[in-house]
């Protein structure tokens, strides 16, 4: 048993120590060195400490009665333009033991939805007392992690709750918010009671761990991507990366007035108040180009104004969904990708679910888990959490394997090219063949859905091209990023175009577009901690819900075609003049399987996703300069997968009348 004393000689800081065995650093006395007499063991006898036992802390501290209290942080902005530095809502609850000399790291769930959609997948909602001290947070972390050494912030986002401000959905002010506290933590920025008294935060050790799913953990990316001193790891969980990607793909719009809009769904308060900061984040996103611009730089984590991956300290812990629709995932591979690139420490949990939090997919890994990445990270203990395989993905419904990385180093990439008879194969078509489609307008005027574009790829439909290969003579799994390269030609200036990799096959998935985005919430509950009157570890179990469906889409990706050199300066198309375009789809993870079909599927305007208009454009494809690239390895670990994809030997007809639904917008 190693105990971990509250007078330990340097903090649990910085990267240095992190990489090179930083628990030498730490002041930790073994159960031997107590039995001994006088000097720092007698000390030790009557301080509080931090109990580790089989390389793990453990529940030494009453949950009942931690302290729990209410400060405001102050900010180093003024996002509502009163003429005042915003202050930041903290609530906190510690060990009571840090009022004796105790000190902790922090484990932060900043957001903006405690007074709206609530957190987690119940909706929960804080609770105070008379006094304005908190007496419900929630999610399990304070019950869970408080008993074990931590103390736990659930802070509110500028602009959002009891914090000053004015939301702006993403951008700046919501960060600094974040940072303030992480400052505050450290001994940079002042702090204050409800009276107006002055409080510092003499209890904490200044290691800050930032967590929470959807928004909130797009901030922890954000305060991230600004290198603070103190904040040690960050476990972003289906989080944004940059919000250009979140309203939009290489010049295409999920949503239209999407930066207003969320800014009044989490701001409750009346909408005069902030209803010139929501003008500004109209004018802003550019919703009438849908091009990137300095307005969504100062949005951007990976290579933003002020926020840029190039800055994080922290490690990371994400989790995301391959088959998030809300928050996609081109937010981690895109940020993956950078924090590889600057060697950041990092681990990831990749599912098939959609935007589902891991305490409601894989709970007792996930408490198991998150408790030895936050003790390695937070308190020094060393437990071989960063030894292990880097990525837990999972491949079909509750099937999960590791990988060394992400994606895997052994990936064979499979070139696959649309032909002239409608087939999808390694073979290039013959020169001078070409398929054409229109950017049509739809049923409803906005482009037509993606059931009505897979289904029966072999019958002409005027709004899409549709190519099949011939049946899969073996296993392989996609592991990465699929690329589409088109040479095209235009009537009309621009079109939106889409491009879907699709399995045509059988099979029972991960019910990701229908209810609940692959989860069944039950009546059974679990519990994962120490409990109060007021305050409980116990939540309602789930199940995978799963399809057995014929079709399935893989992988989904979008241009508009004018922005396909830069996002920022769009370049129409001569018409009539062929041009080369390339983009990447959303990244995926997904099982192959011998004897289904490939279909690549070329078209307009996707009234399922995007918010645009359709241009009307004819769109005729280069079918011999056209392809679709992927990383294929084994259905099993890293290991590269000979995949061959034949052509049809017989003519073949898909299924019909396709319905996929629409996955949900979920922000609990």
């Amino acid at each position: 048993m190693e105990i971990i004393p509250y007078y330990r000689e340097a903090r649990l800081a910085r990267r240095p120590l992190r990489r090179t065995g930083r628990t030498a650093a730490l002041a930790v006395l073994t159960g031997a060195a107590l039995a001994a007499g006088g000097g720092t063991a007698a000390l030790a006898r009557t301080a509080p400490e931090i109990v580790v036992r089989d390389g793990a802390t453990q529940p030494a501290f009453s949950y009942e009665d931690a302290i729990r209290e209410h400060v405001f942080v102050q900010s180093e902005v003024d996002s509502d333009r009163d003429g005042e530095l915003d202050r930041v809502a903290v609530d906190i609850v510690r060990p009571r033991e840090t009022e004796q000399g105790l000190k902790v790291p922090v484990i932060m769930d900043e957001s903006p939805y405690y007074d709206n959609a609530g957190r987690g997948n119940e909706g929960e909602r804080k609770s105070y007392d008379a006094n304005g001290d908190p007496l419900k947070f929630p999610l399990f972390y304070d019950n869970y992690f408080v008993p074990r050494g931590y103390a736990y912030l659930a802070v509110d986002m500028i602009g959002t709750t009891r914090s000053d401000g004015c939301p702006v959905s993403g951008g700046p002010a919501d960060v600094l918010g974040g940072k303030a506290v992480v400052d505050w933590l450290n001994g940079r920025a002042q702090a204050f009671r409800a009276d107006g008294t002055p409080v510092e935060a003499g209890w904490t050790t200044g290691s800050t761990a930032m967590i929470g799913k959807s928004y909130d953990g797009t901030l922890a990316n954000g305060v991230a991507a600004m290198g603070v001193e103190g904040l040690e790891t960050i476990v972003p969980i289906t989080a944004i990366s940059g919000w250009y990607n979140y309203s939009r793909m290489n010049g295409v719009k999920y949503w239209t007035d999407e930066q207003p809009w969320l800014a009044g769904y989490v701001d409750t308060d009346p909408p005069e108040k902030c209803a010139a900061v929501n003008a500004d984040l109209d004018a802003g996103e550019d919703d009438a180009t849908g091009n990137y611009n300095d307005y969504w730089k100062t949005t951007d984590y990976r290579h933003g104004t002020i926020t840029r991956a190039s800055k994080v300290r922290a490690s990371v812990f994400a989790i995301h969904a391959v088959n998030d629709l809300n928050v996609k995932g081109d937010h981690f591979s895109l940020w993956w990708e950078e924090l590889a690139q600057h060697d950041v420490e990092r681990k990831v949990w990749l599912t098939q679910r959609g935007h589902v939090d891991p305490f409601d997919f894989r709970r007792d890994e996930w408490v198991r888990t998150l408790h030895r990445w936050f003790d390695h990270e937070l308190h020094g203990v060393d437990n071989g959490i960063t030894d292990e395989p880097r990525a837990d993905i999972e491949v079909g419904p509750d099937e999960w394997i590791t990988q060394d990385d992400w994606p895997s180093r052994d990936g064979e990439t499979v070139i696959l090219r649309p032909r002239d008879d409608g087939t999808l194969a390694q073979q290039r078509t013959p020169k001078g063949s070409t398929a054409a489609f229109t950017d049509a307008a739809g049923p409803e005027g906005h482009g037509y859905s993606e059931g009505a574009m897979v289904e029966d790829p072999t019958a002409d439909r005027p709004y899409r091209a549709a190519f099949v290969s011939g049946p899969l003579p073996d296993d392989g799994r996609l592991s990465g990023t699929p690329d589409v390269r088109l040479r095209v030609k235009l009537d009309e200036p621009t079109a939106n175009v889409t491009a879907l990799l699709v399995d045509y096959g059988t099979a029972e998935r991960v019910d990701h577009l229908g209810p609940g985005s692959g989860i069944e919430t039950l009546d059974t509950e679990s519990c994962h901690g120490a409990s109060t009157a007021f305050d409980d570890a116990c939540y309602r179990e789930t199940r995978v819900t799963t399809t057995t469906s014929p079709v399935n889409v893989i992988a989904r990706g979008w241009l508009d075609v004018q922005n396909h050199d830069s996002l920022s300066d769009p370049e129409p198309l001569t018409p009539g003049e062929f041009e080369d375009v390339r983009w990447e789809t959303l990244s995926q993870e997904y099982v192959l399987k011998k004897g289904h079909r490939l279909g690549l599927i070329l078209a307009g305007t996707d009234a399922d996703y995007n918010t645009e208009t359709p241009t009307g454009a004819t769109v005729t494809v280069d079918l011999a300069s056209s392809s679709i690239r992927f990383p294929v390895v084994a259905t099993t670990g890293d290991a590269p997968a000979d995949l061959v994809v034949p052509r049809p030997k017989s003519v073949w007809r898909g299924p019909a009348e396709v319905s996929l639904p629409v996955q949900e917008r979920r922000f609990h």
